[in-house]
């Protein structure tokens, strides 16, 4: 080989290996999970999309010293029913090892008509678990304490999600009620919209996928509150 032939074979490859280095891995692909309605339900076909999640996009909900990065989390955009009877989207980020169990589940609470007030990101509420609380959000990844320790809270992890935070409400050792304005559903024998008791479709969506509720707690009570560690 000649000597020019051989210097341009050689940059050549080199320029190869570096693009090759450089180049981001491609995005994994979304994964959608889609079931139809049943007959006569009136109701449209449950369907949710799962997609990676980036750091920009978690905004404060996430930083570095977190248990887990963004790539192990999932936003999962899904069907829900608002109070308002009507079809709505909404979003939560979870883990990525729950992200299609999560889906699921929200299918049943969908064709089961529980209602859900309001999911979104904690992000756009300064990733503030008392704001996010007293909107009535449904939500699940915040990278936080447990509420009164220091220890990561399964939310950190994306395998807690907390729904309808009004209608169910964090009720502490000391009996605080958390948010306050979830004070009038602590009279857990009142059967509301929205609110969880246990064996129904909510309550059993979660807990027959292995999931843990708080409202079976002894002290805190946590009725707002499904975790899968």
């Amino acid at each position: 080989m000649k000597l020019r032939t051989r210097v341009l074979a050689i940059i050549t490859f080199t320029l190869s290996a570096v693009c090759a280095v450089a180049a981001p891995a491609p995005a994994a692909p979304a994964q959608t999970v889609e079931v139809a309605a049943p007959v006569g339900s009136g109701l449209a076909p449950y369907l949710a999309v799962i997609r990676p999640v980036s750091a920009e996009r978690l905004g404060n909900s996430w930083h570095e010293g977190c248990p887990v990065g963004p790539d192990q989390l999932r936003l999962v955009t899904l069907s829900f029913l608002g109070f308002d009877g009507a079809v709505h989207r909404g979003e939560l980020v979870v883990n990525a090892d729950r992200a299609i169990e999560v889906a699921r589940t929200f299918a049943d609470l969908y064709f089961g008509r529980f209602p859900i007030e309001r999911m979104e990101t904690v992000e756009k509420y300064n990733s503030d678990d008392d704001a996010s609380m007293a909107a009535n959000n449904t939500s699940a990844f915040n990278c936080r304490a447990i509420t009164g320790g220091t220890a990561w809270s399964n939310h950190s992890y994306g395998r807690a999600i907390d729904v309808n935070t009004v209608q169910n409400p964090y009720i502490s050792g000391s009996g605080a009620v958390y948010p306050p304005n979830g004070a009038p559903y602590a009279d857990r024998t009142q059967h509301l919209p929205g609110m969880i008791h246990a064996g129904d479709v909510a309550e059993r969506a979660f807990t027959s996928r292995g999931w843990t509720w708080g409202g079976s707690w002894d002290t805190p009570i946590d009725y707002q509150h499904f975790e899968k560690p």
